[in-house]
């Protein structure tokens, strides 16, 4: 099914299902978002087609590069006629066609984490030691 959502971007299903999708899609868009060789050989074993790949690491990961996660929405959309199961869509947030405007990306605060932040002073030292 993650095929699908790639494709087509939003799909409609049981309300079990979505819920279970959501976590596998906010996986496979974060290894698109990693891109490398082994989030590739991930996604193989993921998504089917090489188009829906080739989204995956290009379209979908520029479209999120910003955002932290929630990459996924599911809304509710009523009973089905025949057993009465719960309906739902799944989509994508950020994108032209969704059925409600997603909220913006939270921000990323400006401090580093700390290993960074004194491996970055390090290496600050040492440029203005060589000078």
């Amino acid at each position: 099914m993650i095929t699908q959502l790639l494709e087509k971007e939003r799909i409609r299903t049981t309300l079990p299902k979505a819920m279970a999708l959501k976590q596998y899609a906010d996986r496979v868009i974060t290894m698109g978002k990693q891109g490398t060789q082994q989030a590739w050989d991930k996604a193989c074993g993921i998504v089917r087609t090489d188009r829906e790949r080739h989204k995956l690491f290009t379209t979908m990961a520029l479209r999120y590069r910003d955002r932290q996660g929630g990459y996924t929405r599911v809304v509710k959309a009523g009973w089905r006629e025949r057993d009465a199961a719960p309906l739902a869509f799944i989509e994508f947030v950020d994108w032209p066609g969704e059925l409600r405007p997603a909220e913006p990306p939270k921000t990323i605060s400006p401090l580093l984490p700390f290993s960074v932040q004194a491996y970055l002073r390090q290496q600050q030292q040492q440029q203005q030691q060589q000078s």
